[in-house]
């Protein structure tokens, strides 16, 4: 085998350690960039957060102060018996303002928050009510033990042959006093509790009217024998099964539809979702401008004491901290750069869908990642970064800047439409139909071919879907 050596010239992409931190910031939201910037902030002492004009720096911790003790004289501390002294001299005392067993003035009433009570959980609030019966201990047990088995909505999702099943066998439990106990949990508030299924859950909140309410007796019958009737909207089938006519079948649909199908879900804590938007839209002089939100931009900044620090004295001691404040400046120029991308991004949205902003959904222009990327001279995947979980403060509400990319639809006219334009048009023509004769997607497929944009009736039924409309059989009403 003969030997050579070749030289081949080749091109390729190296992502540096700055570049893959600009593209990792990018594609955070805002939520996740503070997280990762309080990590960083912990890790980094040359770096911190700019929370005024001229505020001071934090003091260095322990083990950087022993490190630069020879460069930072330190300041002599004061005796042990010694108060300590503030900025003017005058002895401070953390004591001799504070109140005396927890007593204080009432002045200063309205200087302490006021903190709203958990709300109880449904658990705790049956168990509150079950120690105010007169049933035996044996009763309660059994009762707090269905309790147990609730789902979040309040349903029994095990039966009680499954439950005495998996009960000990010494304990001789029978199926009866699992049933008793039952009773005695569906007798509880809120009412519905401890339903196996949606026609029991309806009809014990319907037990529990007063026996005078209007329609009660027939929307007790429709509930146990015939709610997949009313879910169907067969209402002439419905009207024959219970004998009545229009009127009464128009009341004991609203009577059954005011009820509750999830007793347990008003005491299931609330998952509140908060969204700082990214870019706030405004009409400056007739034009759509797009700027940053200040509250959702992290000022940060190079801790000035550890940078006068390297000044003075940089050895092999100070390299640790000398890589850091080169990664502080990154950090803070990658931040920076975020931003400017946002806007930009932003702007240009704003600049192709102002139609938007005027009138609506309704003139939503169609527009793809592709188009953004080309006119700001950007990557098409930085786009997609760019616009995923950035959200955008309008006069209209607050959207993600995904919401105003969509695909088109041709028109008559050989324009294109966009879906969410296509979208509120079927909002608007459902909301005006005759409940009685609701528009299938055939009918609104037609209607918007009228309006010379075509759209097959699958494609209507998609968008329908999308906006969880229901079909026209389910909308059908009396």
């Amino acid at each position: 085998m003969k030997h050579s050596l070749q030289l081949r010239l080749s091109q390729h992409l190296t992502l540096t350690p700055q570049l893959q931190q600009s593209i990792r910031l990018l594609q955070l939201s805002t939520l996740e960039l503070n997280q990762e910037l309080e990590r960083i902030l912990q890790e980094n002492p040359l770096l911190e957060r700019e929370d005024g004009v001229g505020g001071e720096p934090a003091a260095p911790p322990a083990e950087i102060a022993s490190r630069t003790r020879d460069a930072a004289p330190a300041a002599e501390a004061p005796a042990p018996d010694e108060p300590a002294a503030d900025a003017e001299g005058v002895e401070v005392s953390a004591l001799d303002d504070a109140p005396i067993g927890g007593f204080r003035d009432e002045a200063e009433e309205g200087e302490y928050p006021q903190i709203a009570a958990d709300a109880p959980t449904l658990r705790a609030h049956l168990i509150a009510q079950l120690s105010l019966t007169n049933l035996s201990e044996r009763d309660r047990r059994l009762v707090t033990l269905l309790i147990d088995s609730l789902d979040e909505d309040g349903y029994l999702t095990q039966g009680t042959e499954e439950l005495q099943e998996m009960l000990p066998a010494e304990l001789g439990i029978e199926a009866e006093e699992l049933n008793i106990a039952l009773k005695h949990l569906q007798n509880l508030e809120p009412a519905g509790v401890g339903a196996r299924n949606l026609a029991e859950c309806l009809a014990l909140q319907l037990a529990a009217l007063p026996p005078h309410t209007s329609y009660r007796s027939e929307a007790l019958e429709t509930a146990k024998h015939h709610l997949e009737v009313l879910a169907a909207r067969d209402f002439g089938k419905l009207r024959r099964l219970l004998h009545c006519d229009e009127e009464m079948l128009r009341g004991v649909q609203k009577l059954i539809t005011s009820l509750n199908p999830r007793p347990g879900r008003n005491f299931s804590p609330e998952d509140t979702r908060y969204v700082v938007p990214d870019v706030i839209v405004r009409k400056v002089k007739g034009v759509w401008v797009a700027s940053l939100n200040p509250d959702a931009m992290p000022r940060l900044r190079i801790n000035r004491l550890y940078a006068d620090i390297l000044a003075r004295k940089r050895n092999a001691a100070s390299q640790q901290l000398t890589s850091q404040l080169q990664e502080a400046k990154w950090l803070i120029k990658n931040v920076q750069q975020r931003f400017d991308t946002i806007l930009r991004v932003s702007q240009a949205i704003v600049d192709r869908q102002r139609h938007f902003f005027e009138h609506g959904e309704v003139a939503m222009r169609p527009l793809v990642l592709r188009e953004i990327a080309e006119a700001l001279d950007l990557h098409e995947s930085t786009v997609s970064r760019v616009t995923t979980q950035k959200f955008m403060h309008t006069p209209r509400g607050i959207f993600e800047l995904k919401y105003f990319f969509g695909s088109h639809v041709t028109t008559e006219a050989g324009g294109a439409a966009s879906s969410t334009a296509i979208r509120a048009l079927i909002k608007q023509l459902v909301s005006a139909e005759n409940g009685r004769k609701p528009l299938s997607d055939g009918q609104i497929s037609e209607i918007l071919a009228q309006q010379g944009i075509n759209v097959a009736r699958r494609t209507v039924a998609k968008y329908r879907d999308s906006l969880q409309i229901l079909p026209a059989n389910l909308r059908k009403s009396l």
